[in-house]
């Protein structure tokens, strides 16, 4: 069983759904970035995602556009990822959210082997469809990576299927359509997802796009494996005046979610309802 599996099924057998975070690497600077993936470890995730800056973010909201941008014009480059996710593999497993034309162009084998060579556990692909992910998927198969794969509301069953056999890991199901963002309400689309695609595989299924803070954490947690968080902690580092205020802002921003994903008291789900539905006995 992969490490993020893993994961996801201790929060499982601990009656809750687990904590996925992502922050870019680079934002606002290599080691800032690093600082903000421990205040979210600190905060209580299960998962980090740490972020690839690409150039053309079509899928990102403006927010996470924003944090990229600030970290390419600080000159971030592949092996700053590398590094960040080394610091960040050390506390929990860490996946990389990133484009596909950084890794063709850094080349997909010497990707996967840098990857795995510094603890991290997979890749997030957002534009790439199994369909086309012949070479990533013989490179993370050879190096023991997961393979996150999207699905959407749009997705017939027959391409939620195929997707999710082409997954290791979970599967990454995308709450709205369009791109990323913090949002005042989740998706009504997100749970008949969930359920759709639990009809077509036994891997966990995370949920993301949208969430904002603990009661949202913990409205998704009711029906989803994994509850998975960007661009609010992002918003929550540009808000903050300093460093040390932002690395406190996100920590606290991920102390509220977990609370949620949790149900602990005095958090959102104090009331004891109970996590999700599942497939049949796995809860």
């Amino acid at each position: 069983m992969s490490q993020v599996r893993a994961a996801i099924e201790a929060a499982r057998h601990d009656g809750r759904s687990a904590l996925i975070g992502y922050l870019p690497a680079g934002f606002p600077s290599v080691q800032g970035s690093i600082d903000l993936i421990e205040a979210m470890v600190d905060g209580g995730v299960d998962v980090v995602e740490v972020g690839l800056p690409y150039s053309d973010p079509v899928m990102d909201g403006p927010t996470i556009q924003a944090a990229a941008d600030i970290a390419l014009a600080a000159g971030t480059r592949i092996d700053d990822v590398f590094d960040v996710v080394e610091a960040a593999a050390a506390h929990v497993p860490t996946l990389v959210m990133t484009y596909w034309n950084p890794v063709e162009r850094y080349g997909v084998e010497r990707f996967a082997v840098a990857l795995a060579g510094v603890g991290g556990a997979g890749l997030i692909t957002p534009d790439l469809i199994p369909d086309e992910a012949d070479e990533w998927v013989v490179a993370a198969d050879k190096h023991d990576l997961d393979k996150v794969f999207l699905v959407a509301p749009s997705s017939t069953r027959e391409r939620l299927a195929m997707t999710a056999s082409h997954c290791r890991g979970f599967v990454y199901a995308t709450a709205v359509m369009g791109v990323t963002g913090a949002r005042d309400q989740t998706s009504s689309a997100a749970p008949e997802l969930v359920s759709r695609t639990r009809q077509v595989t036994e891997l966990p299924i995370g949920v993301g796009l949208g969430v904002s803070d603990g009661r949202q954490a913990a409205a998704v947690a009711e029906y989803a494996d994994a509850v998975i968080v960007g661009s609010a902690l992002v918003r929550a580092a540009f808000d903050a005046p300093e460093p040390t205020s932002a690395v406190r802002a996100v920590q606290q921003l991920t102390a509220d979610l977990a609370r949620g994903v949790r149900g602990e008291p005095g958090g959102p789900r104090a009331s004891g309802s109970p996590v999700g539905t599942g497939h049949s006995g796995e809860r």
